[in-house]
């Protein structure tokens, strides 16, 4: 396992952190993955108050026998109308923990220019965080973001933070700009879910497998990413403590691309290139009066069409209308052809016809809703 340092905070963190969001079983299972993850060099926890039992059980893994010592911990809060109510959150999850502090806290989900806006109010949950951070409550401040670009560079831009937890994969490269500033603020780097949104890679079309061969997508994403030296962790998510081994065939592989894994970048990029109709996420489509995210739709149509993965594309289709701000837009279908979005396309799709295209591609009925805004 390799260790970067987590820019201004100094952690020294390894390149993978344990995300412990998909804590499902048991206690007892929950003890066991925590156990593993320390056993292959994990030395970051990342946690939320928001994530189910996550807390409670990570809280058990120090009770039985896991040395604090060992591991940084992040916890996440998103952010609170008041200072009052993010000290009580602070001190709840501290105490579902267990422990004394908490190396590492993100404020959560600083997803839209209001929850910026209130994470910033003057006298408000920032400065319940401060507080606590003076009293040794806290160690060090970031933020994480499911948000648009423009949002996550205006909260770079505060200042107020020392790391980011964000989006940004191969098969998703908008918030460059974002690591790119994070980078030049000397900002701890940390990325999302590469697995899962990163395009599902833990059940990869036979196409995708094919092209990335020798290697799995898996592993060819994780190598996009840790070749990169202004990012410094990837999350985990495990479930059990089997899920770990499909990563750690690169867990010491940070150095430049190798000339077979550039080939490998070569034939996928090609591949993309040559999509009908390709869209080139250059988000100028926005904002569609009807609150469609065109770029994200027809981003997955370029998935699905280049590569095969369907799959992950009707997954994150299915979340449009389901998951409020952490993933805004409506469907596809609510497109009236109104043609605003026409003459600002440098491409000059028909845009209209690609997003009736992608419905009927990738709908599957409506979904329970996964939480509110």
């Amino acid at each position: 396992m390799l260790y970067r340092r987590f820019g201004k905070t100094e952690l020294p963190l390894s390149v993978f952190s344990f995300g412990a969001m998909r804590f499902l079983e048991s206690e007892e299972n929950a003890v066991l993955t925590v156990r593993e993850a320390i056993r292959l060099g994990i030395n970051h926890l990342e946690t939320a108050r928001g994530y189910g039992k996550s807390e409670q059980y990570l809280g058990a893994a120090f009770r039985a026998g896991v040395a604090r010592h060992q591991v940084y911990v992040t916890t996440k809060i998103p952010p609170t109308p008041d200072r009052d109510t993010m000290r009580r959150h602070i001190e709840d999850s501290l105490g579902r923990m267990g422990i004394e502090h908490i190396d590492n806290f993100d404020l959560h989900g600083i997803n839209t220019p209001e929850l910026l806006e209130l994470s910033l109010r003057k006298g408000g949950c920032l400065a319940a965080v401060r507080e606590a951070m003076q009293e040794g409550l806290i160690g060090h401040l970031g933020f994480s973001t499911h948000g648009p670009l423009e949002v996550i560079l205006a909260a770079i831009n505060t200042d107020e933070f020392e790391s980011v937890n964000l989006h940004y994969y191969y098969f998703n490269q908008h918030n460059a700009p974002a690591i790119a500033l994070a980078h030049a603020r000397d900002m701890g780097v940390f990325i999302i879910s590469p697995t899962d949104k990163g395009g599902q890679l833990f059940q990869p079309p036979v196409l995708l497998e094919q092209i990335t061969a020798p290697h799995t997508p898996i592993a060819i994403n994780h190598r996009f990413l840790l070749a990169d030296p202004r990012i410094h962790t990837l999350s985990l998510g495990a479930a059990s403590p089997a899920e770990f081994a499909a990563h750690m065939t690169v867990a010491d592989q940070d150095g430049p691309l190798s000339d077979e894994e550039k080939a490998i970048f070569a034939h996928l990029n090609s591949r993309y290139a040559e999509v009908p109709d390709l869209c080139g996420q250059c988000y100028l489509c926005l904002p569609c009066p009807e609150n469609i995210h065109i770029p994200e739709v027809l981003r997955l149509r370029n998935l699905a069409r280049a590569f095969e993965m369907n799959d992950f594309a009707r997954y994150r289709y299915a979340m449009f209308e389901n998951a409020g701000h952490w993933f805004p837009g409506n469907k596809a279908n609510k497109c009236t052809e109104c043609g605003d979005c026409l003459p600002r396309c440098p491409m000059g799709l028909n845009i209209p016809a690609l997003l009736g295209e992608t419905h009927d591609m990738l709908y599957q009925g409506e979904r329970k809703r996964l939480w509110g805004d």
